[in-house]
């Protein structure tokens, strides 16, 4: 008995020296961090400034993977089945909680095939509309909406995407009845906006951005809790009589589940110093985005929150994709 149990003592001490080495080791090669965007869009835009500064940290290259598809589905299930050893990590956004609730068959579990790391950014989205629409304000466009019932269209990023839900919870919540038109990412969305095709949506701000000062699109308001230092003349939504309201298109980084928890600590330390890095903190405000940083448990207990959130509001809209 005496023995057995010194013989359990001897493996589990072996156990803790192997993984605590190998934390130690980590990382001894490139590290991928798949975005599943495509590039150039507004997440694989933060995601880069990211991989950059951890790259300078860690002394080894963090290397983007696009695997765009399926609103981030496609690389997020990559990653799911990627080998849990801290070099294939997963730069997702808020649309993994979306999933859950949105597809059917879901091929992958966000809280068991994934290990929550930390929240990393928050891009607030804006509400936009054409400048030929008749409204410098949201209590403006509200009664100009409620004045032309049916005669209008908001466009999003996809069916699902956190644009499209932000935008139906802004016109459900108003009472306001109009089309929804979804497109194949915001580009194309915010070139129907500019076009006139469309009259309004809820965008992220680093896609519109550059619309906006151009004067193409009129700017109504921010969706995020507090004004932007970026338009700091420009509402909140909750400010312009929708109190409590706030969307965010956040992100955050996930490694496989079984990923050793040395591992996932030594990439939280690395990604929190990051944020607080002046450098990176300027490149982010200069895209609209706010840094943000959480601990792996905090972030775990926010995706847990988030999931249950937008289960609610994805069955309000009546959206399922299969």
């Amino acid at each position: 008995m005496l023995l057995s149990r010194r013989i359990l003592l001897g493996a589990a001490s072996a156990l803790f020296a192997t993984t605590g080495a190998f934390a130690q080791a980590w990382p001894a090669k490139p590290i991928t961090m798949v975005v599943p965007f495509p590039p150039g869009g507004p997440t694989d835009l933060v995601a880069r400034v990211l991989a950059q500064k951890l790259t300078e940290q860690l002394g080894q290259s963090v290397v983007v993977d696009n695997k765009g598809g399926a609103n981030g589905n496609i690389g997020a299930q990559a990653v799911a089945r990627a080998p849990a050893d801290g070099y294939t990590i997963l730069y997702n956004t808020s649309s993994i909680t979306l999933s859950p609730a949105l597809y059917k068959n879901l091929s992958y579990s966000v809280e068991k095939d994934f290990a929550p790391v930390a929240l990393t950014a928050v891009v607030p989205l804006a509400l936009v509309v054409h400048p030929g629409v008749p409204a410098n304000n949201v209590k403006e466009f509200i009664a100009y909406a409620k004045a032309n019932p049916g005669k209008l269209t908001y466009g999003s990023a996809g069916n699902g995407n956190v644009t499209h839900l932000g935008a139906f919870q802004f016109t459900q919540a108003n009472g306001i009845d109009a089309v929804h038109a979804p497109f194949k990412g915001s580009a194309p969305a915010d070139v129907a906006l500019v076009a006139g095709e469309i009259q309004y949506m809820t965008d992220t701000i680093n896609s519109v951005m550059q619309f906006i000062k151009d004067k193409r699109i009129k700017l109504l308001a921010v969706t995020s809790a507090k004004r932007m230092s970026l338009f700091p003349d420009v509402p909140t939504l909750a400010e312009s009589g929708m109190a409590g309201f706030e969307v965010g298109a956040w992100q955050g980084v996930m490694v496989p589940a079984a990923t050793p928890k040395a591992v996932v600590d030594r990439l939280n330390a690395e990604i929190l110093k990051a944020l607080q890095n002046p450098d990176l903190k300027a490149k982010l405000a200069g895209q609209g985005a706010e840094p943000l940083g959480s601990t792996p448990a905090e972030y775990g207990a926010y995706v847990k929150k988030e999931i249950a959130r937008w289960a609610t509001v994805v069955k309000a809209s009546g959206v399922t994709i299969e």
